[in-house]
């Protein structure tokens, strides 16, 4: 018989971190802990305040009701979930966790044995221009090659020629620019302003409007000279026959994947085979986890073969994050299995 319990955790930023939702400087977690013959298994559901489509005010109810039913065993547990992707996300890590040799090496691969890495986007956060132009600085000069850029916070014409002042300094060969508008652009605004930023070499915007308009999002991506990346679009649409109409009525460039958000790895690996039959490009990115959640991402990303950049660099954010062998070296999460992981909740 598994025992299953769970315990809310504290996240605090270093520094208040801008988002389109809001200045954060705290992010509340949940971790479930596993335990059978004397083994221990650990998941974060990492639920986003505003964001997930279980932010509800039952949440902590149906952790409870996952620990007293926990030995309907993943499946069953997974379907009666649908509704609550964190909490599937965290029940995936946390079964793994239990079957693995070791609590934290979920997917053993070349990534967790250190012979290869992850390449990663440098997220560069919301804020006034000095603040922003700081930040890719000191992205460039760790080695990034791909930064991803909040929009859409500030002025417009700030934005474009903040970017303007990059392009001039290092080319599109140089650094790859990826910007992230969170459905900041209202719609009969939006194509004007992607012309605008695909002359500046963007690789892909992420969100340009908000989620929720298909017919006037699936005419951008029709006209848009400039690739868009759905994300915030994929949250709240469960079953695969939605997945199908969404991508289908969309024909989206690309998806961007965020496990506690679209039901876990289950829930990704539906998009990614719904994506990869329509040609549509996928990247996967971390939603401000803990290191416990980080953690499963990458080693889950890792398995998948992706050649882009992944999202997955936000584990430096917090002041008492978990020590984990993650680090960030010139641009890519490496796995240094010489470091111990330091976590005290179990």
């Amino acid at each position: 018989m598994i025992k299953a319990t769970y315990k809310k955790y504290i996240l605090n930023f270093k520094n208040p971190s801008g988002t389109s939702r809001g200045i954060l400087k705290t992010k509340e977690t949940w971790f479930i802990i596993l335990e059978e013959n004397n083994k221990k298994g650990i998941g974060e559901t990492g639920l986003f305040r505003g964001l997930s489509i279980d932010d509800v005010p039952d949440y902590e109810e149906k952790l409870i009701w996952v620990c007293i039913n926990i030995n309907l065993g993943l499946d069953v547990l997974l379907k009666e979930l649908l509704k609550y992707p964190s909490i599937q996300f965290g029940l995936e890590q946390a079964f793994l966790s239990l079957k693995s040799k070791t609590v934290f090496e979920l997917y053993p691969s070349h990534f967790t044995q250190r012979k290869k890495a992850i390449p990663i986007n440098g997220l560069v956060w919301m804020g006034e221009k000095e603040f922003m132009k700081t930040q890719i600085k000191e992205k460039l000069k760790t080695g990034f090659t791909c930064i991803k850029m909040k929009i859409g916070a500030i002025d417009f014409n700030t934005e474009i020629e903040l970017l303007k002042s990059i392009r001039k300094e290092f080319s599109a060969q140089d650094i790859e620019l990826r910007v992230d508008a969170n459905g900041a652009f209202k719609s009969n605004e939006a194509l004007e302003k992607l012309k605008v930023l695909s002359e500046l070499n963007i690789h892909s915007i992420e969100q340009p409007i908000k989620q929720g308009q298909v017919e006037e999002m699936a005419e951008l991506c029709a006209k848009t000279p400039l690739s868009i990346a759905l994300d915030e679009e994929l949250i709240g649409v469960f079953s695969f026959e939605e997945k199908k109409q969404l991508l289908e009525t969309i024909n989206p460039q690309f998806i961007i994947l965020k496990p506690s958000l679209i039901g876990g790895f289950s829930g990704s690996k539906e998009w990614v085979n719904l994506a990869e039959n329509k040609n549509i490009g996928w990247w996967i990115t971390s939603a401000l986890e803990s290191n416990i959640g980080l953690n499963a991402i990458a080693q889950f990303t890792f398995s998948l073969n992706s050649k882009l950049p992944q999202g997955l660099g936000t584990g430096g954010l917090f002041t008492n994050n978990f020590e984990s062998p993650l680090e960030v070296i010139k641009g890519t999460l490496q796995y240094n299995n010489s470091k111990k992981w330091n976590f005290n909740l179990i």
